[in-house]
């Protein structure tokens, strides 16, 4: 995934906002939540870091190409890192990416799950 195709994903998820920060990461919120972030490791490849269920976070973590997400898995969340395609090709990636959004949306309040359209009544 080139960070071009990264970007664009996650701009159609329903509600995405986008700030480059910390360091030059392409950093994808909704409700001003985090749920990916882009960004280059020493090779100038893209990663991209995700968070997931804890479920998939004990599955992904010791897979190749995935890690758990430098800083924030260390903090206990479930965060991954993917650093290659090498267990995780880049339909997998988007089916994580929006298992992310929805679990970084549920975590709103009602209230504002509702002002932004992402829960009827």
């Amino acid at each position: 995934m080139t960070p071009e195709a990264f970007n664009t994903f996650c701009a159609r998820l329903p509600h995405a906002t986008h700030v480059v920060q910390w360091g030059g990461a392409d950093v994808w919120k909704v409700g001003g939540k985090v749920f990916a972030i882009g960004g280059w490791s020493e090779d100038q490849a893209l990663t991209v870091t995700f968070k997931c269920s804890p479920m998939s976070f004990e599955m992904l973590k010791e897979r190749p190409g995935l890690r758990p997400a430098p800083y924030l898995a260390s903090r206990g969340l479930t965060w991954v890192q993917r650093v290659s395609t090498e267990s995780m090709d880049d339909t997998a990636l988007e089916d994580y990416l929006r298992a992310s959004h929805e679990l970084a949306a549920r975590a709103l309040s009602k209230k504002r799950r509702k002002e932004l359209g992402l829960i009827h009544s």
